[in-house]
């Protein structure tokens, strides 16, 4: 498992998911004020998840394609599809909560605030463990963790304010 963890952090797709976990933030606070059913949430998080992924790819296939002039290679254009996989799974994950409010576990409300937070101390984590990994000190690790949290944390409160 560690060793899974330490080669995801090593890769491109960690820019991606904490892209796509920023999307998936916007459009949970963005259905919460007033939020369909719980299917309709889960429909437009996948749904956005998958129209994100696809742009991603489109644009990565193109912009090499323009940049080289010619079709990118099998391995790079796997890479392309991993990088826009972990940008939709960014975006999707909170679609686990309404499911499980779908399925009665918890009410639609409970899957919001679940969603919002999760998702905000996903963002922090991620920039926690930038940090750490990049040389910082734990307490300039938990600064930067912090502030990237309030990418998150402002979006939560600029809706707040808005409703």
């Amino acid at each position: 498992m560690r060793e899974a963890i330490e080669s995801h952090l090593g890769s491109p797709q960690v820019s991606r998911v904490i892209y796509g976990s920023i999307i998936g933030l916007a459009l949970v606070v963005s259905l919460e004020h007033h939020p369909p059913k719980a299917g309709l949430v889960v429909a437009s998080i996948c749904g956005t998840a998958l129209a994100v992924g696809l742009a991603e790819l489109y644009s990565d296939i193109v912009g090499a394609e323009t940049r080289t002039h010619a079709r990118p290679e099998r391995t790079r254009r796997r890479a392309f599809v991993r990088e826009a996989s972990a940008a939709a799974f960014g975006i999707a994950f909170p679609a686990v909560f309404f499911i499980l409010a779908a399925a009665g576990a918890w009410k639609l409300a409970a899957a919001f605030t679940i969603a919002k937070w999760s998702g905000l101390g996903l963002i922090g984590l991620y920039g926690f463990v930038g940090a750490r990994l990049s040389g910082r000190s734990l307490p300039a690790a938990i600064l930067h963790a912090v502030a990237v949290g309030l990418i998150g944390g402002f979006l939560i409160g600029f809706k707040a304010l808005l409703h």
